[in-house]
């Protein structure tokens, strides 16, 4: 199953990600493809305040990973990690983060996913942010690998009657 939804604005990706983080827990990968400005950060970045807010922490800083290559928070559904791999050059690196560890019992999203190669997980949830229609917004696709992804399916699929998407 896949659905495509139109993010208008910086507002509309918030709401995308909050949404997505109500069906999301220990043990999920959330894997955010797109080029560089796509709003792969946005996203991750409005699921992790979300979920933080389940413990009053909603005005945490919560940074790109873009230099640190992970950032790990402590959220009261699991330990949520924000990796991005653009700046590795394949699995090795991503073995060094840590990240096969990570995707036995915490939450994490991944930017650039592409550098996992056979570390992939094979329970995963593709997210696929593009430019819209010319360059405004974002169009957002979304593609469930493996089993247990129905709420955060219907959650994003819920999102497209106000964002103009589609299932």
């Amino acid at each position: 199953m896949t659905i495509e939804v139109l993010l208008p604005d910086e507002a509309a990706t918030n709401r995308a990600g909050a949404a997505l983080a109500g069906a999301l827990g220990a043990g999920d990968a959330v894997l955010l493809f797109g080029d560089l400005g796509a709003g792969k950060s946005a996203l991750a970045r409005a699921a992790i305040r979300a979920l933080l807010a389940e413990d009053g922490r909603e005005d945490e800083d919560i940074p790109s990973p873009s230099f640190a290559l992970v950032q790990v928070y402590d959220a009261p559904r699991a330990e949520i990690w924000h990796a991005d791999l653009h700046r590795l050059s394949g699995p090795e690196g991503c073995v060094e983060l840590g990240l096969e560890d990570a995707f036995e019992g915490a939450l994490c999203f991944v930017e650039w996913p592409e550098r996992l190669g056979p570390l992939t997980p094979a329970r995963r949830l593709e997210l696929r942010l593009d430019f819209g229609p010319e360059g405004r917004g974002r169009l957002l696709r979304a593609a469930a690998v493996g089993p247990g992804w129905e709420r955060a399916m219907a959650a994003l699929a819920g999102l497209g009657a106000g964002c103009g998407g589609k299932a």
